[in-house]
């Protein structure tokens, strides 16, 4: 089942006023006294941290949103993820002119930006709930309410999901903000303002917290789907040493692929047979996601997540209903920097090259014309057999996160980077991700093509617009200063931008808030 299929109860239980405040408690005529009156509750308030990742409010698509200060669609969790980690860079152009929307790719964005404000927002909303489920499902709380063995153990296992689900956010807040405001469990509601902390203390929090949780989690591939295991910890913690020079300047690169082998060898995931049905209304069933943003056409009715990804991304001469959807939105496209990536732009030779080219110009005029620039086919509300999905507003399509092939060019950059392992491996791990995309071994490459560069190309070609390019970019250097793309800097042949710009700004809200918090380098 679904984890969406029982968001519902957990949205209805409790609703959470919309703010930054780190010690947030519920605003609600329901107490937590009365919450948990029923054991199933644990589930669904657990539920409610999930869903944060992919609704926008209380009770979709839009109406009674979770924060406030911008259009409830826009305030979608994975939307402005996405965003953040994808219009800034290469990949990603959109045709809107929304306030402060424009300033990504340009990069312009300042401390009073919408989107960051957003983002940010939506990093401590997520902290906040999760600390409040944790202060309620304390043993002395359990106690209190009598719980049985059968129910403390199930929340021994909810308890972990709560604190990977916060250490997820925290990460997000580190790559993406550096020294963040913090608190967990234990501070006292109510209490003064959030310290603000360094990237080192978040780092090393992140990693405490994920290395303690690992086995109350299920085994790698055995948890409920759309809920994460062993595998899911496993590659934050990947991902938090690989970037580890940039976040803290420490070499953690052996402990990446340390990581990176624990969920290969691990057996319990393996590629999908085509790229593309990965990215469709059943990839469900996928083999190799380790960890989904779920959603659903009929249970997590929202403006943002997929819905977003798969109805702006349509427009031109494109079919909708070849996409499972009603109608474009006209707004996402990328650049040729992402096109010339490919040995072709049919896909005829590389299938992960999913263009749509007609009537489409590959260079871009304008950002604000749809058809400049080619649009992008990857995401669906369609199934493997061609079925739409149950709803052609809200799609069923759920976004991958994290999946194998990631792991495999982990594995393959940390070794190059000193981290140790196999060459030979290594150079087996990517050509079994292109052979997938080739269909053949027409693709394959030998030890002396497997570099630093080769990496960081071959990551944009097999996971562009699954929300790592950013991140990617900024670890190999490549975001700012030595970076150029099509219209970066609002240059229609590029430009480099300043070097501040590898961290997003606190928002000035939050600086007025919290007098405790001091702005990043560059935005003052």
């Amino acid at each position: 089942m679904k984890i969406q299929k029982i968001f519902i109860l957990g949205l209805v239980m409790l609703g959470f006023s919309a703010c930054t405040d780190l010690d947030l408690e519920p605003q609600s005529t329901v107490n937590g006294a009365v919450v948990y009156d029923d054991p199933a509750a644990y589930k669904a308030v657990l539920a409610r941290i999930y869903a944060g990742l992919s609704v926008s409010g209380q009770i979709g698509p839009a109406g009674d949103a979770d924060i406030k200060g911008i259009d409830e669609g826009f305030s979608n969790y994975l939307r402005q993820y996405w965003k953040a980690q994808e219009l800034t860079t290469d990949e990603a152009v959109i045709a809107w002119g929304d306030e402060g929307l424009p300033d990504y790719h340009e990069h312009s964005w300042n401390s009073s930006n919408q989107f960051v404000t957003a983002m940010y927002s939506r990093i401590f909303y997520q902290v906040s709930i999760a600390n409040e489920f944790l202060r309620e499902t304390t043993e002395d709380k359990l106690d209190e309410r009598g719980e049985s063995d059968a129910t403390r153990a199930e929340v021994a296992q909810y308890r972990a999901e709560a604190r990977f689900l916060r250490a997820l956010s925290y990460w997000h807040g580190l790559d993406m903000f550096g020294n963040i405001p913090f608190a967990t469990e234990e501070n006292e509601v109510g209490s003064d303002a959030p310290e603000q902390v360094s990237k080192q203390f978040v780092f090393d929090f992140i990693e405490s917290e994920l290395l303690e949780i690992i086995d109350a989690l299920p085994e790698a591939g055995q948890s409920q789907y759309g809920r994460v295991d062993r595998a899911a910890a496993w590659m934050v913690l990947a991902k938090l040493y690989l970037n580890a020079e940039v976040y803290i300047n420490q070499d953690r690169y052996a402990e990446s692929l340390q990581y990176s082998e624990l969920i290969i060898n691990s057996g319990a995931y393996s590629l999908d047979n085509t790229y593309v049905e990965t990215f469709l209304a059943d990839n469900q069933n996928s083999n190799e996601t380790i960890f989904a943003v779920t959603f659903d056409g009929e249970h997590t009715q929202t403006w943002g997540g997929m819905t977003f990804l798969v109805h702006a991304a349509v427009g031109g001469d494109m079919d909708p209903a070849e996409f499972g959807v009603n109608g474009g939105w006209w707004g996402l496209r990328t650049t040729s920097a992402l096109v010339d990536l490919f040995p072709d732009e049919t896909g005829t030779a590389d299938k992960r090259a999913m263009f749509f080219t007609t009537n489409q110009t590959k260079a871009i005029g304008s950002i604000t014309a749809f058809n400049d620039g080619y649009a992008i086919t990857k995401y669906k509300n369609v199934t493997s057999d061609g079925n739409p999905g149950v709803d052609d507003d809200f799609v069923d399509t759920d976004f991958p996160m994290f999946r194998l092939s990631d792991v495999y060019l982990m594995y393959a950059e940390a070794h190059l980077r000193g981290g140790g392992g196999s060459l030979g491996l290594a150079v087996d791990y990517v050509n079994d991700i292109r052979q997938r995309g080739y269909e053949d071994n027409s693709g394959d490459i030998t030890s002396g093509d497997l570099t630093l560069d080769f990496i960081l190309d071959e990551r944009s070609r097999e996971l562009y617009w699954e929300g790592h390019r950013r991140t990617d970019l900024i670890r190999f250097d490549q975001f700012t200063a030595n970076g150029i793309w099509p219209w970066k800097g609002n240059v229609d042949v590029g430009a480099e931008t300043e070097t501040f710009r590898d961290l997003f700004p606190i928002p000035a809200t939050e600086l007025i808030a919290n007098p405790k918090l001091e702005q990043n380098d560059g935005y003052q």
